[in-house]
Order: C-alpha cells, then sequence, then structure tokens
C-alpha cells in the first residue's frame, strides 16, 4: 500500500537560512508526544519553515492542510530564538536509523550546530510517579545544561534507530547530544506526554512557552495523528520484532 523500501534510501537536508546553535527534534514514534511537543513549540515561538528534509526510496506521506501540501519533515526557525526545531512527521523504521541520523548530522556539522536535543516518549511499563521527563545525554551536553540535577537521568536500558546515532555521534565529538524521554501510553497523542517534554525543554532553555493550551492543540490535530499512528503501525508490522527499548 505504501512502496517497498529501496535497499539504500537516501536523505538530503535542504533549508533556506543557517540554523540556530540548537537544533531540538521531534520524530514519529510511539505515543507521538516527541512529534506533538515539537509541534507545539513550533507554534508556541511562532518559527516559520526554512527547510526540509529530501527522501528517497522510502515510502513517503505528504501531509496538507487547507488543500495545501507540505513536506513531512521540516525545519523551523526564527529570528530572535535561538531554536531550531525539526518536525519528522515520515515514520523511520530504525534500520534507517543511521543513515537518517547521518544526513541531520552532516548538515549540523557544516552549520555549526554545537548541540542537538530530541525529545521523545518511550513505552515502557510505569506507575504515577514514572510521570517526569528523563535525559540520556553526553557528557558535556550534561555539563552545559543540566547540572543543577533537576532532572534526573533513565537508569539504564538501550535506544534504537536515530535517536541511538544521534547519541553515537556525540560520544566520540564535541557535539553535545540529549534524547530527553518520558513514558506514554497507547493513545495518540498521549497529551500529558508531550506536555512533560514542552515543561522540561522551556526549563532547560530558557522559552517563555505555555503548555497549558497544548491540549486543545492537540485536540485539534488528534484524527490526524490517529491516521499518522495507524500508517506507522502498519509499516513496523513489517519489520522484525527485535528491537530493544529502555
Amino acid at each position: 500500500m505504501f512502496g517497498s523500501i529501496r535497499r539504500n534510501p537516501t536523505f538530503e537536508v535542504t533549508h533556506e537560512t543557517a540554523p540556530s546553535d540548537v537544533l531540538l527534534a521531534g520524530f514519529s514514534s510511539y505515543g507521538l508526544a516527541g512529534l506533538t511537543a515539537a509541534n507545539y513549540l513550533v507554534d508556541a515561538l511562532e518559527l516559520r519553515e526554512t527547510g526540509h528534509i529530501e527522501v528517497e526510496g522510502l515510502p513517503s506521506i505528504t501531509p496538507f492542510e487547507n488543500g495545501t501540501p507540505r513536506h513531512p519533515t521540516r525545519l523551523f526557525s526564527a529570528p530572535d530564538v535561538d531554536l531550531t526545531v525539526l518536525v519528522g512527521e515520515l515514520f523511520v523504521p530504525s534500520a534507517l536509523g543511521d543513515p537518517f541520523a547521518g544526513s541531520i548530522l552532516g548538515w549540523t556539522e557544516a552549520n555549526d550546530v554545537s548541540e542537538i536535543a530530541v525529545v521523545s516518549g518511550v513505552p515502557v511499563p510505569h506507575g504515577p510517579e514514572g510521570h517526569r521527563t528523563y535525559y540520556i545525554a553526553t557528557d558535556d551536553y550534561r555539563e552545559h545544561r543540566l547540572a543543577d540535577g533537576d532532572i534526573e537521568g533513565m537508569n539504564s536500558g538501550f535506544l534504537d534507530g536515530t535517536n541511538a546515532a544521534l547519541l553515537k555521534r556525540g560520544i566520540d565529538s564535541p557535539l553535545g547530544v540529549c534524547v530527553y524521554v518520558t513514558p506514554v501510553h497507547a493513545q495518540v497523542p498521549d497529551v500529558e506526554a508531550a506536555i512533560r517534554l514542552v515543561e522540561t525543554v522551556s526549563t532547560v532553555y530558557d522559552l517563555e512557552v505555555d503548555s497549558g493550551p497544548l491540549e486543545a492543540f492537540a485536540e485539534e490535530i488528534r484524527q490526524y495523528y490517529a491516521d499518522l499512528a495507524e500508517r506507522m503501525n502498519e509499516r513496523e508490522a513489517d519489520l522484525p520484532d527485535d528491537r530493544m527499548y529502555m
């Protein structure tokens, strides 16, 4: 229904302006909390689209709004905000995380981006006390952004796909990388999880963002996200069931 995955899909970043020092990304993943948070930050910070990622050889989607189509993976910036946001609506299978992350990393290196932060939900068993945001971060990022200790590190586990590839680069380079994670439920989108991610990023980067309207924002696009999640599930069903999560 959605075509086939080519042996070596390619990803290419196209952009109009140089990005900020910090790139914040939210991708299509379980619960869509990270994607919801990234979309909301774009709206709340009044960022404008300044680029996108072209994909060849991977079954794609073409979102549209009010009759106008758009690229599924887009970059947003504003002159007065020291943050570029990457909104990734296209589901990228874990097996293609390395080349997808490679395209992002090549672009960030060429444009002197010093930090990458990812917001993501993870499907882990948890009780009410687990409804908080955790981090997995390189040493330089942790020392720069998380020295006050208000956010806890995730105890142990595994990341895969794009998030793992980004962190791997950060371990052995001057690039600071952090993945902010929070437990998510099956509903799409998990608004409470998205709110936690927005509040965390707003605190870390001193952004004046009110997370209060996020629930209404998510409700407006809930059916769109439900359709997106259905497509993700259909594609994940074709993948080997050997992925490991925290």
